[in-house]
């Protein structure tokens, strides 16, 4: 057992995922799951895995729900997991080795291998997929709405790709068209925030762009038939982005005269 290391899950309503997910990480001292109020059975069975479970409500704020789970951590050590990952052998025995030699200058990142339909998407810009995870946890805070950015003093290290984990990124269609919804709109403010220009033709161009770079440039037509779907889906999401930019602001009022 890794003695200074704190696993910090966010979860809300993770019953299938959640035994999983802390299973990968037994090797960890303390494993502290936040839950945002589930319905089901996600606190339960985080229990009976013998993670400690602290109840508190994200409001839409997930940066600010990671700074919440620093402080709740105990070591000195912690490592940032979803629920839908899973930490792999080979990246937990190198945790362990990173966290027995305590050496507090630096943070590490790991790659992410996704997986859809139980086929791992290793082309068109979705692996290595480095996220940082592992750090000390004096001076570190996380910012940032859907898309959080941990904020810390370290230098950061890049781990090789062998050490990844497994991220089971959508659990249907219906879940990735409800996250494409609410990304594009957030993207779309972020710019707007931003104080870019919206330009219709942009509705039209960088969907085209995002669809060559990551189905011909980074690869994506290697990953067979769901490559080409998930090209095609950026494609949309990218025009969805830009379309809800260039309509923000603008009335939908209904002016037509009724005959």
């Amino acid at each position: 057992m890794t003695s200074n290391l704190s696993v910090l899950i966010l979860a809300k309503n993770e019953e299938k995922n959640i035994e999983e997910c802390i299973r990968s990480v037994s090797f960890a001292r303390e494993v502290v799951v936040i839950d945002d109020h589930s319905t089901d059975r996600t606190a339960e069975l985080a229990r009976g895995m013998g993670a400690r479970v602290v109840a508190h409500a994200m409001n839409g704020d997930w940066g600010a729900q990671q700074t919440f789970a620093v402080t709740q951590a105990s070591c000195d050590w912690i490592y940032f997991l979803d629920a839908d990952e899973r930490v792999t052998a080979g990246l937990a025995k190198r945790i362990a080795e990173i966290v027995v030699a305590d050496d507090r200058r630096c943070a590490y990142a790991n790659a992410r291998l996704s997986y859809l339909w139980e086929q791992p998407i290793r082309h068109g810009g979705w692996f290595p997929d480095y996220v940082v995870r592992l750090l000390p946890r004096e001076g570190t805070t996380v910012e940032g709405l859907v898309h959080p950015k941990i904020c810390h003093p370290y230098r950061e290290i890049k781990l090789p790709h062998k050490y990844c984990l497994i991220h089971y990124t959508y659990r249907d269609w219906e879940h990735y068209f409800n996250k494409m919804n609410v990304y594009s709109t957030l993207a779309a403010q972020k710019l707007h925030d931003a104080g870019k220009t919206a330009y219709f033709i942009n509705i039209l161009l960088h969907p085209l762009w995002a669809w060559f770079r990551m189905y011909i440039l980074r690869g994506g037509f290697m990953d067979g038939r769901i490559g080409f779907v998930l090209a095609a889906f950026h494609f949309f999401y990218t025009m969805s982005k830009y379309t809800k930019f260039y309509y923000l602001g603008k009335s939908n009022r209904h002016t037509g005269a009724l005959s």
